[in-house]
């Protein structure tokens, strides 16, 4: 805020003296330092609610990060998910496939057991 040093604080004291006399000093420094209190709590005031506006940017700041990174991570995740679904798809039907090929198999070596030998 404002810094007076010893000197300055003097001189205004005995300015103060000569001007208001000393009736009137002690009641005009009682009615300064209420007002310097005043403005004191006002500027104190103000600087917390500053404070307080900042911080609450900050969390605000804070959550909007953290919601682009769980917003990266659900679509890492779909695409994982996506993945693994396409793998199994793939495995299923190569899988099927086997099974088809080995009931052929079977079917036919079924078949050519069944089948008279003596046909050409």
């Amino acid at each position: 805020m404002i810094e007076i040093s010893l000197g300055k604080l003097v001189l205004l004291a005995l300015i103060a003296l000569i001007v208001l006399g000393p009736e009137k000093l002690p009641h005009a420094a009682r009615t300064a330092g209420a007002l310097v209190r005043r403005l004191r709590a006002g500027w104190d005031s103000v600087r917390a609610e500053v404070e307080r506006e900042l911080e609450i940017e900050d969390l605000k700041r804070t959550a909007r990060e953290a919601a682009a990174r769980a917003e990266a991570m659900q679509a890492e995740m779909n695409k994982a998910a996506r993945e693994t679904r396409e793998h199994v798809a793939t495995t299923a039907a190569d899988v099927h496939s086997s099974i088809a090929e080995t009931r052929n198999d079977v079917a036919e070596a079924v078949a050519s057991k069944e089948a008279p030998h003596g046909t050409v």
